[in-house]
């Protein structure tokens, strides 16, 4: 504990600006629309809550394979078709991507829109073939 009080008192410009990134990270995670889930946990709120999981990739990449039962709904075109699933209100709504890198501004999107219960698969649909998940080919 000594040394990290030492450390810390001769390298407070390192120290600082390693505290300043953790919370620039924290914040930039809680802005995101909603929280990271495993595809164990998306197995689970599909078999015990009827989750409804949007796949926001290109149409082409849903034919090529998808989860089943996901919604189909392209990234370019989430704002127009958000009112889509209001129906869905009281459902926890999963959005799936490639890799997870535009879930979190769908999400933002969808909680703006009045959805609440807005949640992303963690690594997108790479982390669900990489579990060994099942895919749909249309």
């Amino acid at each position: 504990m000594a040394q990290l009080l030492e450390f810390i008192g001769n390298h407070p410009l390192l120290v600082g600006s390693l505290v300043a990134l953790i919370t620039a990270l924290v914040f930039t995670e809680m802005r995101k629309g909603g929280h990271n889930i495993s595809s164990q946990q998306l197995t689970q709120l599909v078999n015990q809550q009827e989750a409804i999981i949007v796949d926001v990739r290109e149409k082409a990449d849903y034919n090529k394979g998808h989860i089943v039962d996901s919604i189909s709904m392209p990234f370019a075109k989430v704002k127009e078709r958000v009112a889509e699933l209001n129906k869905h209100k009281d459902k926890p709504i999963v959005i799936i991507d490639a890799q997870g890198q535009h879930a979190g501004m769908v999400g933002k999107q969808f909680k703006e829109a009045g959805l609440q219960n807005v949640l992303r698969l963690r690594g997108g649909l790479s982390t669900w073939t990489a579990d060994g998940l099942p895919l749909v080919k249309k």
